[in-house]
């Protein structure tokens, strides 16, 4: 694998390649998702990549009835709430993302503890190409 700094850049551009990475500290062992270049328990400098499983639990959720403009053109408004969920990784680490395949406008179906995969969103094309990170339940 080509050697990549640990910035927004380099993560975004592992997520257009269906790639959920995190970094790992070489001190501690401390994982991040997103990938840190400074450890957030030892502050130790030395990061690895380290790509994840893509499997996980929800931990947490909300629904979310106004969004940002470009999910208003994906047909999400007060009618058509989507979800955010922060979801706990196999690995031990939480990350927040959206939640596909559940109904937003009925939270009360939606279930702590429910198993999830990663789904890579792809959007947009042309110059400005953009993958978003979800997860969907198993």
């Amino acid at each position: 694998m080509e050697v990549r700094p640990f910035n927004d850049i380099s993560y975004e551009r592992f997520l257009s390649e269906d790639k959920l990475m995190g970094s790992r500290c070489q001190k501690c062992g401390a994982l991040s998702v997103p990938p840190r270049s400074i450890c957030i328990k030892c502050y130790g400098s030395e990061m690895d990549w380290l790509e994840m499983k893509g499997k996980g639990k929800l931990a947490a959720f909300t629904s979310i009835a106004i969004g940002p403009p470009f999910m208003i053109k994906e047909g999400y408004d007060r009618k058509h709430p989507y979800v955010s969920g922060v979801v706990e990784l196999e690995e031990g680490v939480k990350v927040v993302a959206r939640v596909e395949g559940v109904d937003g406008s009925k939270p009360e179906t939606i279930k702590i503890g429910t198993p999830l995969r990663v789904e890579f969103l792809h959007r947009g094309e042309g110059e400005n190409p953009m993958t978003f990170l979800a997860f969907r339940p198993l």
